[in-house]
């Protein structure tokens, strides 16, 4: 009778199924952790979008499960498998939404870790977007800034998923209050010079005072329900129509003087742009439920100053509504 020899393959079974599972023992100290994780796991995402080609997106993930008091460690190769099994089904075109593909990934990990009952997902990202300038139409390109989070609680049923996107965005602001000093000056200058208002009128209509600009970079992030969907293009463009004007990497002559022209003919100070994004959200975002969270923020780059300017709001929907209809009524009355 031949026994048979085992197999390398079976020994690593054997083997693996004998090592003991330090993470399951108990710890010495057995408090309960709110998140045990991986951080800065960089990934390629692959996002298919419907009749448009796929966006790629260079991925930073951070992965965290909140840990009981009983249990030594958590099992972190799982977080890894799951990321890569959801990578694949948004290349597979069954995830094409970033937000979408973390909230996947939140659900997943309470199936992997049994013993969590809270599960987060962190997304950072960067991809480029396509721009034409506003007068040559030169074609170039913009990196924008965008962050993805995902956070999913066990309950006795399905689990509680709610889900956020958001992006940065740089552009360009003018400050309306040196500008109102300058055009105080040169009123003065041309009252002197004997032009009559009606002509100064005209001319302050068609070319806008000095001031002096910032480079201004605004975030824009909305958190949800896991069933409802916001546009992450809608995003972008919410930021970029709420500074002065947008900013470009190639600027021909003609370009350039548009972009400055635009910008001190639309004065705004760091607290304009975020009002200014919070009116635009409720136009574009109208559908969403009341307890949506929407969290602005907006940094001016000064260029007198050796500081930057900042104004921040963070509300839900209905507290928006709510002041934008109180808003209204007063200018009414």
């Amino acid at each position: 009778m031949t026994i048979p020899t085992p197999t390398d393959q079976d020994s690593d079974r054997t083997f693996n199924r004998e090592l003991p599972d330090v993470q399951a023992s108990f710890p010495d100290v057995r408090i309960n952790l709110t998140r045990v994780g991986v951080k800065n796991v960089k990934k390629l995402v692959e996002v298919h979008r419907h009749e448009k080609r796929p966006v790629i997106f260079i991925s930073n993930f951070d992965v965290y499960v909140d840990l009981p008091g009983s249990l030594k460690g958590a099992n972190l190769s799982r977080n890894f498998e799951v990321i890569d099994e959801v990578l694949q089904q948004a290349i597979d075109g069954d995830v094409n939404m970033i937000e979408k593909l973390c909230s996947v990934v939140a659900r997943k990990l309470l199936d992997r870790h049994e013993y969590a009952d809270r599960t987060e997902v962190f997304m950072r990202s960067e991809f480029m977007v396509k721009r034409e300038t506003p007068v040559s139409h030169t074609v170039c390109h913009e990196v924008v800034k965008v962050h993805a989070r995902a956070i999913a609680r066990r309950t006795f049923r399905e689990p509680i998923v709610r889900k956020s996107i958001g992006a940065e965005v740089t552009g360009m602001t003018a400050c309306p209050c040196a500008q109102n000093i300058m055009k105080e000056r040169a009123m003065r200058v041309l009252q002197g010079l004997n032009v009559d208002k009606h002509s100064i009128d005209a001319f302050f209509s068609e070319v806008p005072m000095a001031t002096h600009n910032q480079r201004g970079k605004g975030f824009l992030c909305i958190e949800t329900d896991d069933d409802q969907h916001v546009d992450l293009e809608k995003i972008i463009s919410i930021l970029k129509d709420s500074m002065s004007a947008g900013i470009y990497e190639l600027l021909k002559r003609g370009d350039e003087g548009h972009v400055v022209l635009a910008a001190h003919k639309n004065p705004r100070f760091v607290e304009d742009c975020v009002r200014e994004m919070a009116k635009r959200v409720l136009a574009e975002f109208e559908y969403l439920s009341g307890d949506s969270v929407v969290i602005i923020k907006q940094t001016n780059e000064e260029s007198i100053h050796q500081h930057d300017a900042y104004a921040e709001r963070r509300a839900t929907i209905a507290e928006l509504v709510d002041e934008m209809n109180g808003e209204n009524k007063n200018a009414g009355e």
